[in-house]
């Protein structure tokens, strides 16, 4: 048997126990159908690759059971399966988390600030997305959308007052689905990938350190940051 045969069918044994592990060593449940069961889990990311282990399952079986002899197989994996198996392989035991790739600083507003401060700071610094807090406690999130939403309203009533309006006039809390969520630092990006499937309002996901939306903020994931 090759090398890359052996590399190819060590990582397969690797991920096979994997799968295993995660179903807490079920009785009589091939490979194929441990994936199609893991991959309705969100919190992990075997769906990603549903497809690619089918065909995997299919090479290594031809690799195992049609062995002419013992230095000969008749599928022998090219460079490029055995990359893909050990990418796979190393998504699934050890996948990237939101931080580093999304650490960035997060600027917090006080939910008084003026409505006129916050069109100040859109024109000057582009800001799209404004954390409201309450004295370190969050309060909402406000976006550019919001605030053309909030304009649309006002202006139907006749002419847009801003004096005194601030920030806390536009937070929406009708009991709907927010548009934003938190999580810890150790989240995966692919479980940061679900919540915007799931809840197609999410302008934002907030990171914190164990995900307390009023701890101090690590950084953020947009949807075009993930799609």
């Amino acid at each position: 048997m090759g090398e890359r045969a052996e590399a190819f069918l060590s990582s397969f044994n690797r991920i096979e126990k994997w799968l295993n592990d995660q179903l807490e060593n079920p009785q009589n449940m091939g490979f194929n159908q441990m994936v199609r069961r893991l991959s309705n889990r969100e919190e992990l990311p075997v769906k990603t690759y549903e497809n690619d282990l089918l065909q995997i399952s299919q090479l290594r079986n031809a690799i195992v059971h049609e062995q002419i002899g013992e230095d000969f197989v008749i599928a022998e994996p090219n460079q490029w399966i055995l990359d893909r198996i050990q990418e796979i392989e190393s998504e699934l035991m050890q996948p990237e988390t939101v931080i580093p790739r999304f650490a960035k600083n997060v600027t917090g507003f006080e939910q008084d600030i003026l409505i006129i401060e916050l069109l100040k700071i859109v024109a000057a610094k582009r800001y799209s997305q404004f954390p409201l807090y309450k004295k370190g406690d969050f309060q909402g999130l406000i976006t550019l959308k919001a605030l053309g939403y909030w304009f649309a309203k006002e202006s139907v009533q006749g002419k847009v007052e801003l004096k005194n309006r601030t920030a806390k006039d536009l937070i929406v809390t009708d009991g709907k689905q927010t548009n934003f969520a938190f999580v810890a630092k150790d989240t995966t990006i692919n479980e940061v990938e679900q919540k915007f499937h799931t809840n197609g309002l999410l302008d934002a996901v907030f990171i914190t350190k164990d995900g307390n939306p009023n701890g101090n903020l690590l950084g953020i994931v947009r949807p075009r940051d993930i799609f």
